[in-house]
């Protein structure tokens, strides 16, 4: 199945209490909120009793309770994930482009929830950053609370799939060690347009990536190459902390980022980015100056 978040009016004046979960079926979006869903992550904390009673929902949804996709606008399916974790130099061809060794152990990093945003909405490039770039990520979303999970145990974890840009300043990112601040500018964290279940992949790690600006592809790659595949990040982020129901792992990008070319090529106003990830849809966002 898959999961969005919408509004159904044009802009209401306040966003997070007017939109709803809803369920994506040929076309029509059904609100879960008759199912009494108030957001995605009820359904996601919810377990299979949640899943079975959505299967039930939309099945005899009420006329009222279904829309034309083109009549809604979708928003980030999670308006503020509790955790954002991000892993870095995760795929062989990036880290050979980067001139970096493969890494021993997962690189690991976060972005704020303040950063999300969801398809359609701009990317807003900071006054302060001479060097925005992009990154295409596969994003694991987890559907319970778990801690010491064994490698051999992930998919009991795992609700579902998103796609996730890891927009970055480099400038910021490469002045320090740390990365964070370079990663987490407010609207760096664009996901959706969906959550697609974990029923609906049969292997997350094999499934082609992309990024085009304005049409020209600059990213492609297949998740085949990732260094730490979901099971062994899950195994290695739950031996540090707990793992809830709607935290995002995003699995880290290929190669092709605007900084490894020759000559570097960095967002500027009016491009548009799309990411697309077999299986899960195609991510679009508009870019912006900061006014």
């Amino acid at each position: 199945m898959r999961f969005v978040t919408f509004y159904r009016h044009a802009e209401p004046v306040d966003r997070e209490e007017a939109t709803e979960p809803g369920a994506l079926l040929d076309g029509r979006v059904v609100s879960l909120r008759g199912a009494g869903f108030a957001d995605l992550l009820g359904v996601i904390s919810g377990g299979d009793e949640a899943l079975a009673r959505v299967a039930r929902w939309v099945t005899h949804a009420p006329s009222n309770s279904v829309y034309d996709l083109g009549s809604v606008r979708l928003t980030a399916p999670i308006a503020r994930p509790g955790k954002i974790v991000c892993i870095g130099l995760n795929y062989r061809d990036h880290a050979a482009e980067a001139r970096l060794e493969i890494p021993a152990v997962p690189t690991v990093f976060a972005k704020f929830s303040t950063a999300v945003i969801g398809p359609g909405e701009a990317i807003v490039l900071p006054r302060n950053s001479t060097k925005p770039d992009y990154e295409a990520e596969f994003a694991v979303v987890i559907g319970r609370r778990a801690r010491h999970v064994f490698e051999a145990d992930w998919r009991s974890c795992v609700f579902g799939y998103t796609i996730l840009n890891d927009v970055s300043a480099r400038d910021f990112q490469t002045a320090t060690s740390q990365w964070t601040m370079g990663k987490t500018f407010d609207t760096f964290a664009p996901f959706g347009p969906a959550i697609v279940t974990a029923d609906e992949i049969s292997d997350p790690h094999n499934l082609r990536i992309s990024l085009a600006i304005n049409g020209e592809v600059l990213q492609d790659s297949s998740t085949a190459n990732l260094i730490f595949g979901v099971p062994k990040l899950i195994e290695f982020l739950s031996s540090v902390f707990t793992l809830e129901p709607g935290d995002l792992i995003s699995t880290g990008t290929p190669a092709g980022v605007g900084f490894a070319r020759k000559p570097p090529r960095w967002l500027a106003p009016g491009d548009q980015v799309s990411i697309k990830i077999d299986g899960l849809g195609e991510l679009v966002n508009p870019v912006v100056a900061e006014s």
